[in-house]
């Protein structure tokens, strides 16, 4: 197996190394990789005493990623148990369902250790997970010692070694315990973060809500009383005009000369427009000069007419 694999690869080494350290099986666990894929192991794990899986030996399979032990692995169970789902990933803090869980410092022994460990606990709706009877569990557990896997070829009865009432079973029982204690605080710990995190998009979210109901009452309030409705809305419209006034006196004080020039070079259009739109009043003024005018001349040409009619009068007589 090993010239088939590239042996500088960080998974490569780590999993051999994992093989060599779990070559023996104990009285609680068993795990090796298959002869022609090594990120593919079958596991055999002897159900927690003092539970509905006392007795029981079950078997399964773990999937890793060649990104392993950066990426968490796949469980996968292949003996019926009545606490996972049989040819599914079950979703647990220290499988792929849950890599903002994982550690890279953990191994296979302690996937197995946490399968043991989470045995006895509620599945609670979680992917692959099932909630049977503790008698159809105690059932199934006797059942489990007949099982042999056609993929590895192991038999449950001989997988792992006789149980016996030492302190290194014992002990074994309480590190699987704790083990999953660990991992269920810590994934709980996750969970509050992410819930934290995720506060501030809800409460927008519930502000946002909140709107088509505020103008729902806008709306109403403005049929129940139509004059405080007019006179709220003439003085929204002229605060911001007033805002409108003030704000150039702020930014004026604050500008440079150059900024000020282009400024002013900017507002050209406006007073351009203003004059478009004063223009009628103009036009109107302007007739009325013009008829000034016009009878200023009349009388201008009156009276130079009569002057010249004297003129004429006075050298006649003379």
């Amino acid at each position: 197996m090993e010239t088939r694999y590239n042996l500088k690869s960080p998974a490569v080494k780590r999993l051999m190394k994992e093989a060599a350290e779990l070559k023996d099986p104990t009285d609680h666990y068993h795990a090796q990789p298959l002869e022609d894929n090594l990120f593919e192991w079958h596991f055999t794990v002897r159900g927690p005493p003092d539970s509905d899986f006392d007795g029981g030996i079950y078997h399964g399979r773990i999937v890793l990623p060649p990104e392993y032990p950066m990426k968490p692995p796949s469980i996968i169970l292949l003996t019926a148990n009545g606490r996972f789902e049989v040819g599914k990933k079950i979703c647990l803090s220290i499988s792929g369902h849950h890599p903002e869980t994982w550690q890279p410092s953990w191994s296979i022994r302690t996937a197995l250790l946490a399968i043991i460990g989470f045995m006895p606990t509620k599945g609670e709706g979680a992917i692959g997970s099932l909630d049977y009877t503790p008698e159809e569990r105690r059932a199934l557990a006797k059942k489990s010692q007949d099982f042999c896997c056609d993929i590895c070829g192991s038999a449950m009865k001989i997988s792992l070694l006789p149980l016996t009432s030492g302190s290194a079973s014992s002990q074994a029982d309480e590190e699987a315990k704790e083990l999953a204690r660990q991992i269920s605080f810590k994934a709980e710990i996750n969970s509050s973060r992410k819930s934290i995190t995720e506060s501030p998009n809800t409460s927008e979210l519930n502000h946002s809500a909140t709107l088509p109901e505020l103008r729902q009452d806008g709306i109403s309030r403005a049929f129940q009383n139509p004059t405080t409705s007019a006179m709220s809305e003439i003085q929204n419209n002229s605060t911001p005009s007033n805002q409108e006034h003030t704000q150039p006196v702020s930014n004026n004080s604050s500008m440079s000369p150059r900024q000020r020039r282009a400024q002013r070079q900017r507002r050209v259009p406006s007073s351009t427009n203003f004059n478009q739109v004063q223009q009628p009043r103009v036009n109107t003024s302007h007739t009325g000069s013009t008829v000034l005018i016009v009878l200023l001349t009349l009388a201008l040409a009156a009276l130079i007419f009569r002057r010249v009619y004297l003129a004429n009068d006075y050298t006649f007589e003379l």
